[in-house]
Parts: C-alpha cells; sequence; structure tokens
C-alpha cells in the first residue's frame, strides 16, 4: 500500500512539472501586486490599434500605478498638486513591434486646447488660459483649458546615467533656478562668455524663477520622449516622437533668455553654435508638420487698432482643432480677413457675429463655466512625418477617462540617436505622466521597469 502511495505521488509530481514547462505556458498575472514592472508578453497574434480592447490582451499582465502631481515646492504646479489618476498599463511584443494599451481615469474630456472666445464687454477676440488661473489669494478664477495628454520616457542607449534611478526626474530642472542676467544690462553683452559664467556664480545673480523645463547633464545624454497629444499628431492616428538633450548645458539653460529647453522633435538635430550669448545651440527647424497656432493680428475696420484674432474659422463647428487640410482652397476652413469694432469676424463667404447668441462666448461667469460649443479651436494640426510619425496611436474616451493603444517597431530608423531601441529586449526603465486640462502641470510615476517575456 505504501509503495501504491510512493509510485502515486511520484507520478503527479513527474506530471506536475510537465505541465508547468510547456513552451505554451501563458504567465499568470500579477496587477494585484505589481506596481513596478510591467512584463510585455511575447506574442504572435497582434492587437488591433483601434482603442478596442482585443482578447488579446487578456493574457498579458497589468502594471497598476497611481500618478500624482508632485509638489516641487516653487509654485509651478499649484493648484493641481496631489491630483491623482488611477493607471492601468499593459503591453506586448512580437517579431517586429511592441504594443502598449494604457487605460486611465480623467472625469472629463478635454481637447480643445485654449480655445478662442468672444467677451461681449470688450468686444474683443481672446483666448482661454490653458491651465488653471488662480488669484492672490489662490482662489480660482479660472478653469484650464488645456489637452488632456499622457507621456513615456525612455534612456536612449542608457545614456543618461540618471535615468535608471530617478527616470523622469533625470531630465527635470524645475528646482534650478534661472540667472537673472538683466540685472547687469548691456554689460553682459560686453564682457564675454568668461567674465558671464563668473558673474552667474553670484548669490545676487540669481533670480527665484524655476525653469521647470527638461534637458540631460551631458552632452551625449538623451531621452526618447513619447507625447500624445490630441492636437499634434492623435487626429492623424500618431503619438507625437519627441527626444531630450542637454540644450547646451546649464550654462546657458539657468540663464533667463537662455534655451532652457532640451525637448525637441525628432529629426531636429543642432544646426549650428551660437558665437554670441547667451551661446544656446541653434537647432534645425520643420514647420511642415504637427500643428501651428490659429492666430493673427488685424486692424479692427482695417485702420484702427491692431487685435489678435483667430486666422482660420469653420462656420458652426464644434471641433476641437482644425485640420491643415480644411486650411487649403477646397477645404471648409475660411481665413479671417477682417474684424469690425463689435467683434464681426468677416471670411469669404460671409461673417461670424459674436453677439446674437452664446455659441462664441463663456457660458457664465464662474470659475468653472463652460464655453460654447462653436467656441474656435486655436491649434491647426496636420499630419507627423518621419521621426515624430513612429508611433502609432488610437484612443477612445469612455465617460470615466481613456483607452489610449498605441505601438512602435522594435527599432525605428533612426541613426539620430533619437529612439530607444527595443530589440536585445534587456529592461528598460521608464516613467509614465498624465495631464488633464492642462498645459504643463502633470501628474509623475517614476521608476517603473519594461521587462520582456523571453
Amino acid at each position: 500500500m505504501k509503495i501504491l502511495k510512493i509510485v502515486s505521488l511520484f507520478s503527479f509530481v513527474v506530471l506536475f512539472f510537465m505541465y508547468c514547462t510547456k513552451t505554451d505556458q501563458v504567465v499568470v498575472s500579477t496587477a494585484s501586486s505589481n506596481t513596478t514592472d510591467l512584463l510585455a508578453l511575447k506574442v504572435t497574434t497582434a492587437p488591433t490599434i483601434d482603442g478596442v480592447i482585443d482578447l488579446v490582451w487578456d493574457k498579458a499582465d497589468k502594471l497598476s500605478f497611481t500618478p500624482i502631481v508632485p509638489d516641487p515646492g516653487n509654485g509651478l504646479f499649484t493648484g493641481y498638486i496631489g491630483d491623482q489618476y488611477p493607471t492601468k498599463l499593459r503591453a506586448m511584443y512580437d517579431d517586429q513591434y511592441i504594443y502598449f494599451l494604457a487605460e486611465y481615469t480623467d472625469k472629463d474630456q478635454s481637447q480643445k486646447v485654449a480655445p478662442w472666445y468672444f467677451n461681449p464687454t470688450t468686444k474683443l477676440w481672446a483666448k482661454e488660459g490653458s491651465s488653471r488661473i488662480f488669484d492672490a489669494n489662490g482662489v480660482l478664477i479660472r478653469e484650464g483649458y488645456g489637452e488632456d495628454k499622457i507621456a513615456m520616457l525612455w534612456n536612449i542607449d542608457n545614456s543618461t546615467p540618471k535615468f535608471s534611478t530617478q527616470t523622469c526626474y533625470a531630465s527635470c530642472h524645475v528646482f534650478t533656478p534661472y540667472y537673472d542676467y538683466t540685472t547687469v544690462g548691456s554689460l553682459i553683452a560686453k564682457v564675454g562668455k568668461t567674465a558671464l559664467d563668473s558673474l552667474v556664480t553670484s548669490p545676487t545673480f540669481k533670480s527665484n524663477a524655476a525653469s521647470g523645463n527638461h534637458y540631460t547633464n551631458g552632452p551625449n545624454e538623451k531621452i526618447d520622449m513619447w507625447w500624445m497629444q490630441p492636437s499634434k499628431g492623435l487626429s492623424y492616428g500618431k503619438m507625437d516622437d519627441n527626444y531630450q538633450d542637454y540644450a547646451g548645458g546649464q550654462a546657458v539653460t539657468n540663464i533667463t533668455g537662455g534655451n532652457a529647453n532640451g525637448r525637441h522633435v525628432d529629426d531636429l538635430v543642432v544646426g549650428s553654435a551660437a558665437t554670441v550669448w547667451p551661446f544656446r545651440p541653434v537647432y534645425t527647424t520643420d514647420a511642415s508638420q504637427g500643428s501651428f497656432a490659429n492666430t493673427q493680428n488685424l486692424k479692427i475696420g482695417g485702420t484702427g487698432a491692431t487685435v489678435a484674432v483667430p486666422m482660420y474659422v469653420i462656420p458652426g463647428s464644434t471641433s476641437n482643432y482644425i485640420i491643415v487640410a480644411d486650411t487649403s482652397a477646397s477645404g471648409t476652413a475660411k481665413k479671417v480677413t477682417a474684424v469690425s469694432a463689435t467683434g464681426v469676424l468677416t471670411y469669404s463667404g460671409g461673417t461670424i457675429d459674436p453677439n446674437t447668441g452664446t455659441e462664441y462666448q463663456r457660458l457664465g461667469t464662474a470659475a468653472t463655466s463652460a464655453i460654447g460649443a462653436q467656441c474656435i479651436p486655436s491649434v491647426v494640426s496636420s499630419p507627423l512625418k518621419n521621426g515624430r510619425a513612429d508611433i502609432d496611436c488610437v484612443t477612445i474616451y469612455t465617460g470615466t477617462g481613456y483607452i489610449v493603444e498605441y505601438k512602435r517597431k522594435l527599432k525605428t530608423s533612426d541613426v539620430l540617436k533619437q529612439d530607444v531601441d527595443f530589440t536585445s529586449l534587456q529592461d528598460q526603465p521608464f516613467g509614465f505622466a498624465v495631464w488633464d486640462r492642462s498645459n504643463y502641470q502633470h501628474a509623475i510615476q517614476p521608476n517603473l521597469m519594461l521587462k520582456f517575456q523571453k
């Protein structure tokens, strides 16, 4: 009898280990306890990037975390500090692509960034603020009209040493004060860079303003930045592919008037080195893609004071932004050619009189009052091209939050070291950020790790 029991036990153990070593074993989800590691599941059937959660995603682990808007201590994020956005993130990969599925909470959808509205009292057109506005006592004056966005940061070729432990914060210089060169006036132009470098070390030379910009800490350090922005690429099914670099270093980034920003869209590079103060690098430009401001200046009645008004309008439209194709000769957008003393806009074929109703006005005086449905977009969006268009992306707003589905090749055609390369399948630290109706105030989740199922 004992022999029979031993044989039965041995058979069970053998069968157990045979089952657990099958090559087609599905990894058990660790979502209930995992808050830092994102395991990318190896698949042969890829999800469709359409914002609909395919069944294939059910096999992937969920990384659950809650990005929180931090308090840098300098007032930069005032009015947003402590805001939280519970997030779930999944990843898969195959021989060509890596796929991501992000789900996060957001109480309302905001994609019309800083829209134009008409003020019936002043008879002028103006733009809503892209972030919340407060008075001197901290009371909310006006809700922000920024975009709902997300971003991910990656360490390109492990070039940024601090990224492995600080991720997002490795390039964030929100705590770094500008040096206020205005206190010495034209002397700076005369003394040259050497004397300038010694001047800015003086404690009396520092201002209290903080930059809050991103730039790395060495000339060879680069960070890949994926940015989901409704006004830049999303309407064309793309996430905007950017990168961060040295931007000339702290000798110029900490000085008022310096570059102070290492964020650039892909394909842009340093075109030349400046020979005059503030000696910041000069980057190449590409104005043919992404977006541009829907703004122009016209004289009231053709001869009066110069005022800012929209450049294009789509009469009766409630869209979040104007598509660049609509501004062509055959498009639906009309070029504004004149503005009257009462704010009436003239375009080829008609006029818009914002005084006859509230469609183009604020709906009430409360800080959180909405705006009319036909308030005019302040952005003209155009397709992303080349390196900026590496990431396919589709978002769906569910009523309580967002589903964001996106993919990118494991290795892009990038030769400028502006993209992270996943082909080694090595662990990749990353950071994740969420914006809610804001311009630059955002929630942050640093110190996450992407791992690949082998």
